[in-house]
């Protein structure tokens, strides 16, 4: 069995577990309030519709369905009057609504991944869980009333849902990647701050106003996050184009001949995943993965390219030329300048280098010398750990050792056996 296939599995069979749960108690006890499950229905299956076409690694791609179930979970009263669901029939509804708006998405081979939907189902699960006993008996009500206390109780139940969100994200990334669980978790609570607090703000909105107006604040209280959603959309294709940029500008040394086919994107790849082993994430990740990408683009400024591209081979007064001739370049393309530190100072002794800088410069090394064949990659660690007094992090040489050992970084074959 694949490592981590068990955790995947059990998040997946609770999901199914209580979702399956959902309908069958649904079905024996009927629908209560029709009119309730319907309006939040509709809304969650329009969200997923209007789902956008989310990068890898994009936390929430339909915000509108995810503030829809989460005010559905806490909804305790309709323009005044108590309501009755519950906690079962919520994720019916949820479930029920969820697929029927990513049918269309997976029928054009774009729905998403089972795991996100898992994690919608146990985290509306988790909301609903919280509130709605304690509401149906009247204990809120009784110490809090209906003023801010109450308001508040929906925000802090909210809040420790997107952390049970994160958990489990964490969680089915840790057992997907093998990647340490705490930068993991670290990632997901910082993505909380974006398009997660807008969404848990939504969904506190939409069950108050229900709550005093009825459903026909439901189609008001959703505008604002479509206008966030598309604010999201527009920064995620500014992301993307700017990720490209440095993608092509990753391929020029390739297309002159200076570096093998696919050498940018198999150290970027690999710094990645060493940085992840590390503890690095975040906007340090994303800054070592470009600098990776942008290593060797000093030697277009070169008059005879390095043979093979092989900058490791070289003396350490060339590679510090290299080094420094890429920093300039860098600059002038509008990169970071956190970049470009990055790209001019993989050529120092580690003891100088900031993290980032280590972890290029190791990996370049490895790719250099690994070649194809394990023999080749395991003699290509072994002149690391050689070269590890001066030139070569020993904490970084042996997160290189332990990222190739699991199969290396996703997209790129690793040639040294598990």
């Amino acid at each position: 069995m694949r490592p981590g296939a068990s955790t995947v599995g059990a998040v997946r069979g609770a999901a199914l577990l209580l979702g399956l749960t959902g309908f069958g108690a649904t079905l024996w006890y009927g629908l209560d309030e029709p009119g309730n499950a319907l309006a939040f229905g509709t809304l969650i299956a329009l969200g997923e519709l209007a789902r956008w076409g989310a990068a890898p690694g994009e936390r929430e791609p339909a915000p509108l369905g995810a503030a829809g179930a989460l005010a559905y979970a806490l909804l305790g009263t309709s323009a005044g009057h108590a309501t009755t669901h519950g906690v079962l029939q919520t994720v019916a509804v949820v479930v029920a609504a969820g697929l029927a708006g990513i049918v269309p998405h997976i029928a054009r081979g774009r729905g998403p991944g089972l795991d996100h939907f898992a994690r919608r189902v146990l985290t509306v699960g988790f909301a609903a869980l919280c509130f709605q006993p304690l509401y149906n008996a009247g204990a809120v009500t009784r110490y809090l009333g209906q003023g801010p206390a109450y308001a508040l109780f929906l925000v802090l139940l909210l809040v420790l849902t997107a952390l049970c969100d994160a958990v489990l994200a964490a969680l089915l990334l840790r057992a997907r990647t093998g990647f340490p669980y705490g930068p993991l978790l670290r990632d997901e609570l910082r993505a909380f701050l974006g398009i997660g607090s807008a969404v848990c703000a939504t969904g506190t909105v939409m069950a108050l106003g229900v709550a005093a107006a009825g459903l026909w604040a439901l189609p008001v209280l959703a505008v604002p996050l479509l206008l966030t959603q598309l604010s999201f959309r527009r920064y995620a294709a500014v992301r993307t184009v700017n990720r490209q940029t440095i993608a092509s500008l990753a391929r020029a040394t390739e297309i002159a001949g200076c570096t093998p086919p696919g050498h940018a994107h198999r150290v970027a790849a690999l710094s990645a995943a060493v940085g992840r082993e590390l503890g690095l994430s975040g906007t340090e990740l994303t800054v070592l993965e470009h600098a990776a990408l942008m290593h060797d683009i000093g030697q277009l400024s070169l008059v005879d390219p390095v043979e093979g591209g092989a900058t490791a081979l070289l003396p350490a007064e060339d590679q510090r030329r290299i080094a420094l001739l890429g920093g300039e370049v860098v600059r002038r393309t509008g990169v970071p300048e956190a970049v470009a530190v990055v790209v001019e100072r993989q050529a120092d002794p580690y003891r100088e280098q900031p993290p980032a800088a280590r972890i290029v410069r190791a990996v370049n090394a490895y790719d250099d010398l690994a070649g194809d064949g394990a023999g080749a990659a395991l003699g290509a660690l072994e002149r690391l750990r050689l070269g590890t007094a001066r030139d070569y992090h020993p904490d970084v040489v042996e997160c290189l050792a332990r990222v190739l050992a699991r199969g290396g970084a996703p997209g790129v074959t690793s040639a040294v056996p598990g």
